[in-house]
């Protein structure tokens, strides 16, 4: 068999290839969602107050600059559900600055006052990182939600997507479903309908056996007839 055929043999079909690709980037967004749904439920169920919590952590979307650049807008934070004596000066915290709103701020401390004025209650200072001055009015423990310990860039303008236009994301899911699936059926086709050249080279080996055996059987028939062999007479000398 020549080297020619042999490379043609190993040779990897690239629509074969095409279709695994399909297949795992298919598997990897389907569990890509499932984590997604997973995490978005406890987003949606975590949201409807400041005291609920999931395992003791909240999220926030960063709405304004006031953190740059350590906290830009549109990113998550991620907040401990923490008491006063746990927190410190240099930490970022997420507070109600006013009982009278549902607004929260995520600050930087800039001092603590433990048993404030003797009132045994611990308050704070804070300040933004942009911002030129510190915030004005005084913390107290109260007011304090949690402690920052992580922020995911850009996933809150994602999460509030999601939380305000949700009804644009059920039909997105499903035309990408659609679209792998499309994608994997062309692939599939192709792979069924063009055979592998193993197949191709078989063929061809068979095809030419067919044709020997033919020409013998052809050369077989118009062959003349050889003469039946006779025992000569034996005679005497």
């Amino acid at each position: 068999m020549s080297d020619k055929n042999t490379n043609i043999e190993n040779a990897p079909s690239k629509k074969g290839i095409g279709g695994k690709i399909v297949s795992a980037l298919s598997t990897v967004f389907v569990y890509l969602l499932a984590v997604c749904i997973v995490i978005a439920a406890l987003l949606f169920a975590s949201d409807n107050s400041p005291q609920k919590s999931v395992f003791g952590y909240r999220y926030y979307t960063v709405l304004t600059p006031s953190m740059e650049p350590e906290l830009g807008v549109g990113d998550m934070v991620i907040v401990k559900l923490m008491d006063a004596d746990d927190i410190e000066v240099g930490d970022v915290i997420t507070f109600n600055p006013s009982s009278d709103t549902d607004t929260y701020l995520t600050h930087r401390v800039t001092a603590k006052y433990e048993n404030y004025e003797g009132s045994g209650v611990t308050c704070f200072t804070t300040k933004g990182d942009a911002n030129d001055s510190e915030d004005g009015f005084l913390l107290d423990e109260d007011r304090v939600i949690g402690k920052v310990v992580l922020h995911i860039p850009y996933l809150g303008y994602i999460v509030r997507f999601i939380q305000l236009r949700w009804y644009y994301v059920v039909p997105l899911i499903i035309l990408i479903f659609i679209f792998f699936r499309l994608l994997r059926i062309y692939f599939t086709a192709d792979e069924e309908e063009e055979p592998s050249a193993e197949n191709k080279e078989y063929e061809g080996v068979g095809e030419s056996e067919k044709l020997k055996d033919l020409e013998r059987t052809t050369k077989a028939r118009d062959a003349p007839a050889d003469d039946a062999d006779t025992p000569e007479d034996e005679s005497g000398s």
